[in-house]
């Protein structure tokens, strides 16, 4: 298992619940310290995109296709390393096959998703390109006033978009080829796969044998002082609403 997806290491239930026990991420989530700084730093954004295409090379290789990639969906541990978390749009395909489902969030998906032209694992590398611009920016690059004018933005294509001159011209590039219309001409999607990815110029001396073995230093450390503080989550009321009992035997055969 690759130490950039957050682990599940044992289910249980009752008459009313399933229960996952996980590895806990103390650190929070991405976008919550995002919306604090407005904007990361090249580092720090390189950092956290080297996390993820670490993810992505271990599911892909698996055939699986993630299809939810956003700041929320990516947790800090103690360490400051990010862990990949919400399977809930993940998918196995085959090889050379492709899913129709409408998966993904507004500002992530891609065109043809929207178009529903059927996708692959070439869905992931957009949405990258996506968290990219968002992690250095402090907003995805397409947004609209609902979601039928952010599919639209979408569908206009990553050229239009005025990227702001403080994103470095090596991150500008690597964002425009894995935000290509075109699912074939993303980076990564070609013959070399991830690795072309991880061989574009914007990474030039990213040390990617350190992150996977945890040596690399993290950009972002959270405080976290026991095994069990909680203090960089928000406090949510318990659910009021208790469900009925579940004594259909669905699962008689796990």
């Amino acid at each position: 298992m690759t130490k950039t997806i957050d682990s599940l290491y044992k289910t249980y239930r009752d008459k009313k619940y399933l229960y996952f026990l996980m590895e806990a991420c103390l650190g929070g989530d991405v976008w919550t310290v995002l919306q604090k700084s407005k904007f990361f730093d090249e580092r720090t954004a390189r950092f956290i995109t080297g996390c993820v295409v670490e993810a992505f090379e271990y599911l892909h290789s698996r055939n699986m296709i993630y299809r939810d990639l956003k700041p929320e969906n990516l947790m800090l541990d103690e360490k400051g390393y990010i862990k990949l978390v919400d399977f809930g749009f993940a998918k196995r395909i085959g090889p050379n096959q492709k899913t129709w489902t409408f998966a993904g969030t507004p500002e992530y998906v891609s065109p043809e998703i929207i178009l529903n032209k059927g996708h692959d694992r070439a869905v992931d590398y957009w949405a990258l390109g996506v968290l990219i611009h968002e992690l250095l920016v402090g907003k995805p690059p397409f947004r609209g006033k609902n979601h039928m004018k952010t599919y639209n933005a979408i569908l206009r294509g990553i050229d239009i978009i005025e990227l702001p001159s403080r994103v470095p011209k090596k991150a500008q590039v690597l964002i425009k080829r894995l935000c290509r219309q075109t699912a074939a001409e993303r980076l990564g999607y070609g013959k070399n796969g991830i690795a072309d990815i991880k061989n574009h110029p914007w990474f030039g001396s990213f040390e990617w044998q350190r992150l996977k073995e945890r040596t690399m230093p993290a950009p972002l450390i959270r405080p976290i002082v026991s095994d069990i503080d909680l203090s960089n989550f928000d406090e949510y009321p318990k659910d009021q609403d208790e469900p009925p009992d579940e004594t259909s035997g669905w699962d008689i055969n796990f």
